[in-house]
Parts: C-alpha cells; structure tokens; sequence
C-alpha cells in the first residue's frame, strides 16, 4: 500500500500521516491531487481532471505534476 493513500485530509488541506506522526499543509491544488492520488487515479487521469477543472494546458499540468510528485517521494510519501 502506497503511503500516500494513509494520509488524512482535514478540512484545512492538513495531510497527517497517523504511522510516522508527520503532518503537511497542502494548497487547495495538492489536496485535490492527493484525493485523486489516494483514489488510484493515474497521472494522466489527473492532469486531464485538472485541465478540464482549471482550464490549465496538460503541457503546463505535467510539468507541475512531475514536480509534485518529486516533492510527494522526498517525503517519503510516493
């Protein structure tokens, strides 16, 4: 089981990991991409989600995917 999915979300975008006792404080944005995240969705699947929410360019939303991304694993939590 990926980490990612273990995460609870409040109600104020705080992502609090209950097994290693770590909390971080996402933006509107990485909450919806934690959500789809811990609902399987694909990279793909989310930058169309996004694109189609924020009318955002996929080329743009990939670039800013695979940075999150990035920041999720030097977290340990990817």
């Amino acid at each position: 089981m990926k980490i990612i999915s273990q995460l609870v979300l409040d109600d104020n975008n705080i992502a609090f990991h209950p097994a290693m006792g770590n909390s971080y404080q996402l933006n509107d944005t990485g909450a919806l991409v934690v959500n789809l995240l811990k609902q399987h969705k694909t990279n793909d699947e989310i930058i169309e989600e996004l694109s189609n929410t924020f009318g955002i360019s996929k080329k743009e939303l990939f670039v800013d995917m695979s940075d999150f991304i990035t920041k999720l694993r030097i977290y340990g939590l990817e």
